[in-house]
Order: structure tokens, then sequence, then C-alpha cells
């Protein structure tokens, strides 16, 4: 029994060897590892540090999100600053701090030691970010590396929202050539703390908000071999009072205008003239705001359909100005009578759901069909001539009478025409101001509905 003991006593002193060769040595008099000590571990810098090879190194991994600098939506490129942090284990880097003057802490220059080869598996462009030099290294072997990183990384952009939009893009960390056996990952800190101190520092930070850093660690394979990776879920969202003050207020101001333009009188050719002056505006509002918009290839943005609804309007507007202009105006239906159907369908029932007036004395004007006026006119003796046995009253045939009853023949006639004429103008009229006042109520119920549905679909995604 003693011998086995002694025997369990060696075994136990050689397994623990060498981690006590591994403490580095300190000096009486002097704060901290001494540089022969230090030196020994800076020349094992190739070797990951681990006495077991077989027991994988453990990073941990942390980030604060500073600023989103830039999103190319055509490129579907994300571009943002992170202050990234990694923690990893140096089983070569332990000293006893009792008897190095209570020193626990000590900073080392980065390029001296090992480290992990951890990366972004998105980044999709050169990291011009200042390198930090040092890495700080405590008693227990444990160091921490910050290091400020530009991190530019391809992102599936949504752009059909805008400028409500959300944007979820994912930050992959792992290592690039240590597999699973060597290497393993995990988040240093939780997501919701993450997340807080992401946000303390991007409240300042222009057009993007961060809404939440969500994360997984998971395996990846490909082929034989497994990484270890984590990825992190970073959930912006971007404000939108710019784009709302600068596009989609003046948009509706502009539609506004073409709206109230339908209460110009419509017999007048300045309403035309007025609306393809405002569509002229509109499309240089557009043309000068074009370089707000986003651009894929992929996928157009709400707001873009939601121009070119409004153009596309403004156009049918102004189609049914020249439709009701060309009633009024024709001079061929000025003494062309008003066919029945239209006068039962048009007059009679759209001017019924419209509401439309009619003026008192429409109605009340004749319409019996001129009457010829039978005025005794020169011709033959007989007729010319004659007389009243009854009465002894005869008729003379003077020339001058008879001149003078031909001339109101005449004016009646030409007054019975201009009558005519403007009560077939007067039907004209009413007929071209029922269908003005029912293509205003259908064109103002389709934006009213247009502009409903556009409300409420961006209150929906803005509440997501």
């Amino acid at each position: 029994m003693g011998h086995l003991r002694h025997y369990l006593t060696c075994f136990i002193l050689l397994t623990a060897l060498p981690c006590l060769l591994s403490l580095l040595r300190c000096e009486e008099g002097q704060s901290g590892p001494t540089y022969e000590s230090l030196q020994e571990v800076f020349d094992r810098k190739p070797l990951r540090p681990s006495v077991n090879l077989s027991t994988p190194t453990i990073t941990n991994i942390s980030f604060t999100l500073y600023a989103v600098l830039g999103v190319n939506e055509k490129a579907q490129i994300l571009t943002t600053f992170l202050w990234l942090r990694l923690y990893w284990f140096h089983e070569f880097l332990i000293w006893d701090s009792e008897n190095c003057d209570d020193v626990t802490r000590i900073s080392l220059p980065v390029k001296e030691l090992w480290t992990p080869d951890i990366i972004v598996y998105e980044f999709v462009d050169d990291d011009v970010s200042q390198a930090c030099p040092y890495v700080y290294v405590n008693h227990t072997g444990h160091i921490r590396y910050d290091r400020m990183l530009r991190l530019v990384s391809a992102c599936n952009l949504q752009i059909f929202n805008f400028p409500f939009d959300i944007q979820n893009c994912t930050f992959t960390f792992g290592s690039y050539m240590h597999t699973i056996k060597d290497v393993r990952v995990s988040p240093a800190l939780t997501f919701k703390e993450m997340t807080e101190n992401s946000q303390r520092y991007l409240q300042a930070s222009g057009e993007w908000e961060l809404v939440v850093i969500l994360g997984d660690a998971n395996i990846l394979k490909f082929g034989v071999d497994e990484w270890d990776i984590i990825t992190f879920w970073v959930v912006i969202r971007r404000r939108p009072m710019l784009y709302v003050v600068n596009l989609i207020i003046p948009s509706s101001f502009l539609m506004i205008i073409d709206i109230l333009s339908f209460y110009l009188p419509p017999h007048s050719v300045d309403r035309s003239s007025f609306k393809m002056t405002l569509i002229l505006g509109y499309t240089v509002f557009l043309l000068i705001m074009n370089d707000l918009l986003p651009s894929t290839a992929n996928g157009t943005p709400l707001i873009g359909i939601y121009f070119s609804v409004c153009l596309a309007l403004m156009v049918i507007s102004l189609l049914e100005t020249v439709l009701i202009t060309c009633v009024l105006h024709h001079n061929s239906m000025k003494y062309r009578e008003v066919p029945r159907w239209v006068q039962v369908f048009v007059m009679g029932f759209l001017g019924r759901l419209v509401c439309y007036r009619f003026p008192d004395d429409l109605y009340a004007k004749s319409e019996k069909q001129d009457v010829d006026l039978w005025v005794t006119t020169p011709g033959d003796s007989t007729s010319s001539q004659q007389t009243a046995s009854g009465s002894g009253m005869v008729t003379l045939d003077v020339p001058i009478l008879r001149q003078i009853s031909k001339d109101l023949s005449d004016m009646h006639s030409y007054f019975s025409v201009l009558r005519k004429e403007d009560q077939l103008q007067d039907q004209w009229c009413h007929v071209g101001y029922i269908l003005d006042f029912l293509l205003f109520r259908i064109y103002l119920l389709i934006i009213t509905g247009y502009a409903l549905v556009i409300i409420i679909m961006w209150c929906i995604w803005m509440n997501q």
C-alpha cells in the first residue's frame, strides 16, 4: 500500500512538472517577471501556448459598435467601426504575484506573442484602422487584446421599406486556420451587455440606430474539418426624419396642389397649363432627389413606387383635364344634339350620383320647335289684293310693309338659331361639369386610398 502511494505521488509530480516549469521567474528588487523569462516565452511565439496540445485554446470575443460609417445598398456592403476585444489563456505567461512585488498585470508587445487568428468571415475589404501594438497580460495567464476595427462586410440589405427599413447584418467570428481541435470561440459578454454598451456610444451616430445584438455559437463544417464560429446578428434601424422632410413632405405638397387645381374653372385652358407646369416641377423634384434614393439590382424601394404612382396620378389628372376641355371647347359639339343616352346616363344618373345641381332655368327654357311666322309676302295680284267683304276693309300692297315683314322673319330665324345653339352649348357644358365632378371624386378617392395604404404599411414597419 505504501509503495502504491509512493508511485502515485511520483506520477503527480511528473505530471505537474511542465506546469511548474512554465511559471515566470522573478528576482528580488525587480517588479514583475524577469526579461530573461519573458524572452523564453517570446521565443515560443510560433507555438500555440498550451502545455497539452490536445487541449484547445478558448478565445472569448466581445465588441462594441461605435459607428455605422456607411451603407452601400447597390454593392450590398455595410461599413462599421468596432472596438473588438479578445481574451485567451496563455499557459506560459503565469507568475506568482507575491514573489513579483505584487505585480498582477503587465503590457507586452502583441507582435512577440502568439495570438489567435480570429477573422470576420463577411470581411470584403482591407482593414485600414490603426492596430494596437500591446496586450494586457494578467499574472494568471489571461490576455486581453483590444483592437480597433474598421469592418467592411457584406450584408444582404433589404431596402423595400426605405426610409423605414431595418437591416439585419451578421458578423461571424472564427479562426482562419485552426480547427475546433485547436481553437474554440465563445462570447466574452452577454448579448444584452454588448447591446447596451453599443447603444451608449451609438446614440449620436448619424443616420442609423442600433436595435439589438443577438448571437449564436455553432460549428462550421468544410470537408472533413470543423471550425468553431460565433455569429452576431446586428440589427440596425434607419432614422427616417431626413427623408420624410426632404422627400415625402414636398411630394405630398405637390399632390395637394394637384388636387386643389381641380377647383379651377374647367372651361378655362389655364387649368391644363397649370397641371403641365406642376408635372414639370414634380419631375425636376425627382431628378434632384434621386441621389437620396437607394438603388439595388434586386429590388425597388417602396418610396420609389410611391413617387412613380404620384407622377402617374398627375398625368391622369392632366388627361382628365384634356378630356373635359375637349368636351367644353370642341366646336363641332356646340351644334350637335346631346345624344339621348348621354342625357339619361350622364345628366340623369351620374348627375344625381355626384349631387350635381342644375341651374333653375335650365329646363324652364322653351324646348318647342321653331314656328315660322306666316307673314304675308308679295305674290301674285290675287293674293296681294284682298277685299274683306264682311268688314269692308281692304289690304293694300305697300312695298315698305312687305320689306319690314321680311326683315322681322329673318331676325326671328336668326335669334331662334342663336337660342338653339345656346341651349346645346349649355347642355354640353353641364355634361362636361358632371364628368369633371365625377372624375375628380374618383381621383380623390384613389389618392386617399393610396395614401392610407402607404401610411399604414410604413407605420407597421416602424413599429416592428
